[in-house]
């Protein structure tokens, strides 16, 4: 895993609702080893535990990463106040990123809540290949439909009180792209409940299907034992950690 620390610009921001903020960070040396799928460990200002982001997309030609996060505590609230033009901590690229499958012709990208964004750096990839079901809480929490929509993804919204898209869970659409058939990989990020139901709709279906973790992490890098996870091969049960081994792990390998 190769990371960089250093300090970076914040090029552009945006609110995408009360507690969601966009940032477009310059970072050309970060953005040129970076992959959909990976994440940066920001410090904030006063704080001494970093904050994992998920990388939202990665712009190579500008060397920029937009990052997508939503307000939880007092660490995510203090990089909410932060503004174009000033400086952010980061270490990045962390873990690793989902593979890229050139050959699929049919992929599904299930968000849950604020694990859409990492999706949205898939779609750039696969675009129209792609249908993303994206589900929340209600209309207020809706993020990066559009973003999706621009890159020809067919994307699907649910929300759980039916305010907007369809009521229902991200579960239920995705039963229903699988039983259309040719669905030959899904990727997933969210609440471990939703992952563990994908994980299962794609065994059943026999589907390829890779789930990114979401996970409270210390160091980031491997060194601590905060986000340890289990995970299984063919010599059985083993502990991992979501930071260095994740956050992108094969959904058979990982123990939900």
């Amino acid at each position: 895993m190769k990371y960089l620390q250093g300090i970076y610009k914040i090029i552009e921001k945006t609110a995408l609702s009360e507690t969601c903020f966009s940032f477009v960070i310059d970072c050309p040396e970060v953005a040129k080893i970076s992959k959909a799928g990976q994440f940066v460990h920001i410090l904030p200002k006063g704080k001494f535990l970093r904050r994992p982001i998920s990388i939202c997309q990665i712009d190579y030609e500008k060397g920029t990463l937009r990052i997508v996060f939503e307000i939880r505590g007092e660490g995510t609230q203090e990089l909410s106040e932060l503004n174009i033009g000033d400086d952010i901590d980061m270490i990045a690229p962390c873990g690793n990123g989902f593979e890229i499958f050139d050959n699929a012709k049919k992929i599904v990208l299930v968000g849950g809540g604020i694990g859409t964004p990492p999706m949205l750096g898939l779609s750039d990839i696969y675009k129209e290949k792609a249908t993303a079901i994206c589900g929340f809480r209600n209309k207020d929490a809706v993020i990066l439909e559009n973003d999706f929509l621009s890159n020809n993804t067919n994307t699907i919204i649910c929300t759980d009180d039916g305010s907007y898209g369809i009521k229902g869970f991200v579960t239920d659409s995705l039963k229903a792209e699988c039983e259309k058939g040719d669905v030959d990989l899904i990727c997933a990020c969210g609440p471990t409940p939703m992952l563990k139901a994908v994980s299962a709709i794609a065994q059943e279906n026999n589907i390829e299907c890779f789930v990114s973790l979401e996970e409270r992490m210390g160091c980031g890098i491997g060194a601590c034992l905060v986000c340890a996870c289990k995970t299984k091969d063919e010599n059985g049960e083993k502990m991992s950690h979501v930071c260095k081994n994740g956050p992108v792990f094969n959904a058979k390998e990982v123990v939900l």
